[in-house]
């Protein structure tokens, strides 16, 4: 990454709501039981997907009840705001900088719909000068927090001195449908939580970390693979296919691709850091890339206790390693999302 782009500080949050996941298995039962067949083959998810607790913008109550796209739109706009503003004060904070310093806000989000986007709609409160400039991201899901942290890092190398924040929110939980009697659906209310997290960058400065390189792989004819249909009940999700095959069968020559662009190879690599989608994901992922078994230690531990947050949930994992240990010699940051596509970010410590 050209003018030697420093990841600054990462901050997360999570909301106040927490969802155990016996409960959520309790409170499905007696929703989907009485009217799907299918249910009792398809619950066995909440045990086998690795998470034990999740974090919602609701009470579990809450989510059994009927509600429009208008109600839960609504309350995404209350939650991601409060999320993204917890996120990027400790973000900034860590900095040691504040919100007057930001010259540019990339915002990444695909769980709801704000216009004006959600930076604008707290720029008072966390006190935005009135020239930051407002990048809004949508509609790159799991992969939004690698993919925005890429651009954030090119924004800043564009304009050395200029601090730019970086802020991943999503409420998944409010894609919880009762309505919708599908494996997908059942899928979906055993992983999703919800959650954000932020990271400072800027050009020529000190920080945790250099952002080396950045890439993307988009496999064609996969559209149906992962997504959002949006229907009067709310967000319908989308998983139309066996998402840790493909892994296996396709990961390891598009990772190549990607580092190949960059004059790498996977030996360069010291740590994959990895967006834990499941319990299945993290184990086709370290057999498609020859790692030992149990090797994504932090992806399983991050899973465990806040389950899939789409976009942020790889950052939470970088925080975790930050915070175990120091940064190996490199490390290449990758979630997958819709499209369907690999989102690369190399991060390596400061010398």
């Amino acid at each position: 990454m050209p003018n030697s782009v420093k990841l600054l500080s990462i901050g997360t949050a999570v909301p106040s709501h927490i969802i155990d996941q016996k409960e959520a298995r309790e409170a499905a039962t007696a929703v989907f039981s009485p009217r799907y067949a299918e249910f009792s083959r398809l619950s066995k998810v909440f045990e086998s997907s690795g998470i034990m607790r999740r974090f919602g913008v609701r009470p579990i109550d809450w989510y059994l009840k009927p509600s429009s796209w208008s109600d839960r739109n609504a309350v995404y706009v209350e939650s991601a705001s409060q999320l993204f503003i917890q996120a990027a004060e400790n973000a900034l904070c860590s900095a040691g900088l504040s919100a007057a310093d930001v010259d540019v806000v990339v915002t990444v989000s695909t769980t709801g719909i704000a216009t004006p986007s959600i930076e604008a709609k707290v720029a008072q409160a966390m006190g935005f000068r009135h020239d930051v400039e407002r990048v809004p991201v949508f509609g790159l899901g799991c992969a939004g927090g690698i993919s925005g942290l890429a651009l954030a890092a090119k924004l800043a190398a564009s304009a050395p001195g200029c601090v730019v924040l970086m802020v991943a929110v999503e409420t998944c939980t409010l894609a919880f449908r009762m309505d919708k009697l599908t494996k997908a659906n059942v899928v979906a209310t055993a992983l999703f939580g919800d959650g954000a997290a932020a990271c400072v960058v800027k050009a020529g400065a000190d920080g945790i970390a250099d952002v080396e390189m950045s890439g993307q792989y988009m496999w064609p004819d996969t559209l149906d693979i992962m997504g959002w249909t949006v229907e009067p009940e709310g967000l319908g999700v989308v998983f139309d296919r066996a998402i840790p095959s493909f892994v296996r069968a396709n990961i390891l020559p598009a990772m190549r691709a990607i580092l190949r662009g960059s004059g790498l190879d996977i030996a360069d690599v010291d740590r994959f850091a990895w967006h834990p989608g499941g319990a299945k994901v993290i184990e086709s992922l370290e057999q498609a890339l020859s790692l030992e078994r149990g090797h994504l230690v932090q992806e399983r531990e991050i899973l465990s206790q806040y389950g899939n947050m789409s976009s942020p949930t790889v950052l939470f994992v970088l925080e975790r390693l930050i915070a175990a240990e120091r940064l190996p010699n490199r490390t290449v940051l990758t979630a997958m999302g819709p499209g369907f596509t690999m989102s690369c970010v190399s991060l390596r410590p400061v010398q």
